[in-house]
């Protein structure tokens, strides 16, 4: 991703996480770039799904924890961004694309948001590289490690 890309863009819940926490600096710098390229591009998309993963990964799973108040905030600058709601035509079609393919159900949930939000990719780490999948194709920023 260059900044500039017109291409819209989702963004998994991993790389939300990267750009923020002190877990892996060298990961956190590239996810820093992509969030900030992809949001001053506006072209940032992401889901009502991620969002909730995002809080609770970073309230509970990270080495140093946020408070409440800055997940919050967090959360805040990343939902200036268009967000796709999770309704029961997203469940549904996330259900049958996880039956048909080998992707969990929160994953499937994922690429179904990336597809309807119109994204031309789908940053995450979670999910094979190079695959498209509804249209969407599936980009690992942080391949390299």
């Amino acid at each position: 991703m260059t900044v500039g890309d017109p291409r819209p863009s989702f963004v998994d819940t991993n790389v939300f996480v990267y750009a923020v926490s002190d877990d892996d600096l060298e990961r956190r710098n590239v996810a820093r770039d992509l969030v900030d390229g992809l949001t001053e591009s506006e072209v940032l998309q992401t889901s009502t799904q991620v969002l909730q993963e995002l809080y609770v990964v970073l309230t509970r799973k990270v080495r140093r924890k946020f408070t409440a108040r800055e997940a919050l905030a967090y959360l805040d600058r990343i939902a200036r961004s268009p967000i796709i709601g999770i309704d029961y035509g997203v469940v549904r079609q996330a259900a049958e694309l996880s039956a048909r393919h080998t992707f969990s159900m929160w994953d499937a949930l994922v690429i179904v948001a990336a597809a309807r939000s119109g994204a031309e990719r789908l940053y995450s780490e979670d999910l094979q590289h190079g695959r498209k999948i509804l249209g969407v194709e599936i980009v690992d920023p942080f391949r390299k490690f």
